[in-house]
């Protein structure tokens, strides 16, 4: 129930991105999803930096975890962990380690639907 309730609270955020971004940038609500994905990360980002999302995502359960805001500390938090190992084997190398299999499927997904899309169209 918390992760339902949670869920949509993110959800509610992120449509009043979307509506503050279209009106204040005067973007259709198509282009104004982009920046309200952007503030969406920066916000679970935060959040895990200043050790806070943990403690939301044992109540809110997957509601907080499942959206982007999860991709965000899955991120932020493999950073955080392997930091004191130094800047290029600790966190660049690490910071990817639970992420980066989803942005490679992602990408490469993008990448051939876009050709499959360019050759039959």
């Amino acid at each position: 129930l918390m992760a339902f309730f949670s869920g949509g609270l993110v959800c509610m955020l992120g449509q009043g991105l979307i509506d503050f971004y279209s009106q204040v940038m005067k973007l259709p609500p198509e282009e104004a999803s982009n920046p309200a994905v952007a503030t969406m990360i920066l916000f679970g980002a935060l959040l895990t930096g200043f050790g806070v999302f943990d403690s939301l995502a044992k109540y809110a359960g997957a509601g907080l975890a499942v959206p982007v805001t999860g991709f965000a500390n899955s991120v932020v938090a493999s950073a955080l962990e392997f930091r004191e190992e130094g800047l290029i084997f600790g966190v660049s190398a690490k910071m990817f380690t639970l992420a980066g299999s989803v942005i490679t499927f992602g990408v490469v997904t993008a990448f051939i639907i876009g050709l499959l899309y360019a050759v039959f169209q």
